[in-house]
C-alpha cells in the first residue's frame, strides 16, 4: 500500500510516517515508479506507535520494543510495567507542578501586597513618594 493509504489505515500523517521510516521504525519497498510500498504488518506497527506516543513515550523507547512487538514477544506484563512505569513518571511531575503552583500563587501574593504598599504610600499625605521641589535653604 502507498503511504497515503497506510496514513488514512493507521491515523497518522504522511509527515510522520516519512518520519518513522528515517528513523528506521518502519520500512517500505520502493516502486518502479520511487513510491513507497509499505506492507499489511505496518499498518499494526504504526498503530502500536501513534498510541505510544498518544500516551507519552518517546520514539526512542516505542522503536525499543517494535522487534519484541513484531515478533508476538511483547508480552502483556512487560506492557503493564511500562505502562505503570509512565504512569509514576506522570505522577512525578504532576507533583512538581503542583509545588511550581503553590510557588505562583505565592509570587502573585507577593506581588499584591508590594502594590499595596506602594498604593497605600501614595493615599497618604504625610507620604512623599517624591523629593520636595522646594529649595532648601543653605
Amino acid at each position: 500500500m502507498r503511504i497515503s493509504e497506510l496514513a488514512a489505515r493507521s491515523g497518522a500523517s504522511a509527515h510522520a510516517l516519512r518520519h518513522y521510516e528515517k528513523l528506521g521504525l518502519i520500512t517500505a519497498e520502493r516502486s518502479a515508479g520511487g513510491y513507497r510500498e509499505f506492507g499489511d504488518s505496518v499498518v499494526r506497527e504504526v498503530i502500536f506507535i501513534v498510541m505510544g506516543r498518544r500516551i507519552g513515550f518517546s520514539l526512542k523507547e516505542i522503536g525499543e520494543w517494535l522487534p519484541a512487538y513484531r515478533s508476538g514477544r511483547l508480552t502483556a506484563e512487560q506492557m503493564i510495567d511500562a505502562l505503570q512505569e509512565r504512569i509514576d513518571q506522570i505522577d512525578a511531575q504532576i507533583a512538581q507542578q503542583r509545588v511550581q503552583r503553590g510557588q505562583l500563587v505565592e509570587h502573585i501574593a507577593w506581588f499584591r501586597k508590594r502594590a499595596q504598599k506602594a498604593r497605600t504610600a501614595l493615599e497618604s499625605p504625610s507620604a512623599t513618594p517624591w523629593p520636595s521641589t522646594r529649595k532648601r535653604p543653605r
